[in-house]
């Protein structure tokens, strides 16, 4: 009976606090019941003392006010965010701001309320320059199409290379540009220019840099029979000069040296791989381009770059599965991988001005019917300084 007691007594003060919130005039809440922005920060608690004036696309905020418990609809410029109501109090909104691109842009957030009261707000969305990422093959020719990968690709946009040539767009999606390109461009950086600012590329266009590893001309011990001067019927087009094809059935732990050797015999070429990439190997990588006619798949190319003192069988494993379906791609190994799989065999690099050894040798496991071109080999800085 007490428990029946107190349930109809805490019904009844709910009751009573309930109307007394109805009875309550406009002229009882703050600012007369209107709503009213008074900030905009960011909702991590640790910073929440962060007032904000804008933000980029796709950020979480905070909109700070009162009598803000009837929006119904906010705005970004021109674009539509998504209210979740459970994020909408009398004195605070969660929101997210809009991906998508506005096309007018005013700086304004605008509120809507279910009775159609509009409240605007200074706000900026600040909208990301181009990041130019990589391509898929940094050896493109003239009047051919190259793939350009990175973010916030938002049209109208322009691709200009060193030299000044501006490629002709063939397609563009937010994340990845088909450029046709332009006569004359030269190796080096290529620039992404939106309206909403400019990036060059850290990467080089038909990198030309540090190659220690090159069939123009053709030096080392081994199998210049692999290396090709003019391509004929079935063979890949050249990207930059002469290059490797191996096309021949590689048995299982057959031991298959396809480019390289020591100093002296690599000549010049081997003296290219910069004393900052042994010092710190993670501010480099390894790139060459590779076409494969035939998939990669079976087998292991062991690789040798940057050693001081010897040749190293067990050295860094570039392993399948590998396969271009016939077109030119460039790879990239972060340089410290390499070093890593030295040091795992107790061999450390060292800066040697005269030159490093250099081999490509194909020797593990599994037979591979081998149709693979390569070229180009080269060690460069992961990021240009600016």
């Amino acid at each position: 009976m007490k428990l029946i007691y107190k349930s109809v007594l805490l019904f009844a003060v709910l009751t009573a606090m309930a109307g007394i919130n109805m009875s309550c005039s406009d002229d009882d809440l703050p600012n007369g019941g209107q709503p009213v922005i008074n900030y905009v920060r960011v909702t991590d608690p640790v910073s929440s003392d962060s007032l904000l004036v804008g933000a980029f696309q796709g950020t979480l905020i905070a909109i700070v006010g009162q009598n803000l418990q009837g929006a119904e609809q906010i705005w970004f410029n021109d674009q539509k965010a998504t209210l979740t109501p459970t994020y909408v109090s009398n004195k605070s909104i969660l929101v997210s701001v809009p991906s998508v691109i506005p096309q007018n842009i005013t700086n304004k957030m605008k509120i809507v309320f279910v009775d159609g009261f509009t409240l605007e707000h200074n706000f900026k969305v600040q909208i990301s320059e181009p990041t130019v990422a990589s391509m898929a093959c940094e050896y493109v020719k003239a009047g051919e199409v190259a793939t350009i990968n990175g973010d916030y690709f938002y049209e109208p946009l322009t691709v200009t290379f060193t030299g000044g040539g501006k490629g002709e767009l063939v397609s563009v999606t937010d994340k990845i540009i088909q450029v046709r390109i332009p006569e004359g461009a030269q190796p080096g950086q290529i620039t992404v220019t939106s309206k909403f600012g400019e990036t060059k590329s850290d990467f080089w266009f038909r990198d030309n840099r540090n190659i220690f590893l090159s069939s123009d001309p053709f030096t080392g011990w081994w199998n210049a029979k692999y290396v090709v001067t003019k391509p004929g019927e079935g063979d890949p087009a050249s990207i930059n000069g002469n290059y490797i094809r191996v096309k021949e059935v590689i048995p299982g732990w057959a031991w298959k040296e396809v480019a390289g050797g020591p100093p002296d015999a690599m000549g010049e070429i081997s003296k290219n791989i910069p004393d900052e990439a042994i010092l710190k190997p993670a501010d480099f990588n390894l790139k060459f381009e590779v076409n494969t006619v035939k998939p990669y798949n079976n087998n292991v190319l062991k690789i040798n770059v940057g050693l001081a003192k010897d040749f190293l069988t067990d050295a860094y494993l570039w392993a399948p599965p590998y396969d271009t379906k016939g077109v030119w791609k460039t790879v990239v190994i972060p340089f410290e991988q390499i070093t890593a799989s030295y040091d795992a065999a107790g061999v450390k690099m060292a800066v040697n001005p005269n030159g490093y050894y250099t081999r490509l040798l194909f020797h593990g496991g599994g037979e591979l019917d081998a149709d693979i071109s390569l070229d180009n080999f080269r060690v460069v800085p992961k990021f240009l300084k600016k």
